[in-house]
């Protein structure tokens, strides 16, 4: 099978309209779903795709590919999709632009469920959650630090059963949406969170009745709905990220809690919280009062410890990927990763170490720019036999942007004799983008796609078009979260070079080469090369 039918399956997997622009924004090819029955995807080829868009997503969109450049992919852009007789459709683009075949420029969309009617003719829907918080990065950024700001958290008991009444009912709905959206600031700064809850920035002196105007547009309809809103002031304090990460935790608070319960009250704890929180990571990582736990990754054809890789455990509750992401998302990673590699690199250099090999995770936002890299090749420059005995792998959970720069910083790495693997493949929408445009060594085949391996043909698929695509490539495969032999077996008839999971061993203070054996026939204690 071709390289390029299994990339395009798995294009197929993350996104239902693959297209191609010309750099004016013109679509010259289209493969996949249209947005709707009366637009099939061949009937696209030929306009302008800002021009199927409402006003504000054709704008957001003109702005991404100004921006764009060779090797470079944009972060998911939220749009409406326009599907006549004022409906739209919200869809997920990303864009990419392939150095091959610039300045043309390739995007994936994903549907995000089906078209409704727009709130009212010429003014912007209501935002998704993530457009929502983007939306408000872009306010709070460039807000006077005077002005007095609030987010508003509103719930409108009644309407999901309006929704689903009919056309009245629908026409009810659009208008509260409207009515909110014009109560926000500058009337584009407001987010629909779930079905009768949404969040909006306002003005805090502006007075305007919200809630009885939300209830008079029931009344007028025959519907009785029952709004309530809770305010919070955003606070500046003279950064403006501050009001971001509070904004962004209250919202998710709301989606996690199924309530409305003193919303105002957990926005301000929310901040308080977050910020504790992050001055707290910022004294572990200078003081790298942290562990690092090792599992070991065996080659599955013979049970063989190939090499362990470094996880972090940190004293504080709860789990360490909590604290990863609450490290990503305050960027405050990029430090962290490097302490990561200089524990890994002083155990690698004890006494009895022998030749066992280490890899340690490094955030895509790491590779931002050269510092990372700068700084492990300097930690390695008195002895470069080390590198040999070390792997880098790149997680997916925050996305490259500049893969040509990236893709210059992680060669680096290798021409130094450091590994480098792609961590979590197939749990984001980047994984092909990133197996295209990187030079790696291997790719870990996230768990999710493992863990039921034995009741699920379509994974199994999708893991012999992965293997043999890898293959032909010359990169090593790693399946991860093997917990059963017959998965392993399974894994290893597909072809796939390593396993790493319970079934192996967990992840200890200090890392056993003398592991037992899931099968007596299995090999024990021995730590083999990379190649």
């Amino acid at each position: 099978m071709l390289t390029r039918t299994r990339l395009l399956g798995l294009a197929f997997a993350s996104a239902d309209l693959l297209i191609e622009l010309n750099e004016q924004g013109t679509v010259v090819f289209a493969l996949g779903s249209g947005p709707h029955a009366d637009l099939p995807s061949e009937a696209i080829m030929g306009h302008g795709l800002p021009d199927l868009l409402n006003a504000g997503s054709a704008e957001a969109l003109r702005n991404a590919l100004a921006d764009l450049s060779p090797g470079r992919r944009t972060t998911p852009l939220e749009v409406h999709i326009l599907c006549g007789e004022h409906r739209v459709r919200r869809a997920t683009a990303r864009l990419f632009q392939l150095p091959d075949l610039a300045p043309n420029i390739s995007c994936a969309i994903h549907y995000e469920g089906a078209a409704y009617r727009l709130t009212s003719i010429g003014s912007a829907p209501v935002l998704t959650p993530v457009a929502f918080l983007e939306r408000a990065h872009r306010v709070l950024t460039d807000a006077d630090d005077a002005r007095p700001l609030a987010v508003t958290f509103v719930d409108v008991d009644g309407l999901e059963a309006a929704a689903a009444s009919g056309e009245v009912g629908e026409r009810l709905v659009a208008r509260v949406e409207a009515a909110i959206q014009s109560a926000s600031l500058d009337g584009a700064s407001a987010g629909r969170l779930g079905a009768e809850r949404f969040a909006l920035i306002k003005d805090r002196i502006d007075q305007t009745d919200l809630i009885g105007e939300v209830r008079e547009l029931g009344r007028s309809e025959g519907i009785e709905l029952s709004p309530r809103a809770a305010e919070a002031a955003i606070e500046h304090g003279g950064e403006p990220l501050n009001a971001l990460r509070a904004l962004r935790f209250a919202v998710e608070g709301c989606l996690a809690n199924g309530g409305l319960q003193n919303p105002e009250m957990s926005f301000q704890s929310s901040l308080a919280r977050t910020l504790r929180d992050a001055d707290a990571f910022r004294a572990v990582v200078r003081s790298r009062d942290f562990e690092l736990h090792y599992q070991p990754i065996v080659t599955l054809g013979t049970g063989a410890v190939h090499h362990f890789e470094a996880l972090a455990r940190f004293k504080s509750p709860g789990g360490p990927a909590d604290t990863i992401r609450m490290a990503e998302e305050l960027a405050l990673i990029d430090g962290f990763d490097l302490a990561v590699a200089e524990k890994a690199l002083g155990h690698l250099r004890r006494p009895g170490a022998g030749l066992m090999k280490f890899a340690v995770n490094v955030s895509g936002a790491s590779l931002a720019d050269d510092r990372y890299v700068e700084a492990l090749l300097r930690m390695t420059a008195s002895r470069p036999e080390d590198r040999k005995r070390l792997m880098v792998e790149v997680t997916e959970s925050a996305a490259m942007a500049e893969l040509d720069a990236a893709n210059r910083r992680l060669g680096a790495l290798r021409a130094a004799g450091i590994k480098v693997c792609i961590d979590d493949f197939g749990a984001g929408a980047a994984s092909y983008d990133y197996l295209r445009a990187l030079s790696v060594d291997a790719v870990k085949i996230d768990g999710r796609f493992v863990q039921n391996l034995d009741d699920d043909p379509r994974s199994q698929t999708m893991i012999a078009h992965l293997v043999g695509m890898c293959a032909d490539l010359k990169v090593e495969t790693i399946a991860e979260m093997i917990e059963t032999q017959a998965i392993a077996d399974i894994l290893l008839n597909l072809g796939v070079d390593h396993g790493q999971g319970w079934l192996f061993g967990k992840a200890e203070a200090e890392p056993r080469t003398n592991l037992a054996p899931p099968e007596p026939a299995r090999r024990r204690g021995e730590v083999v090369g990379w190649a």
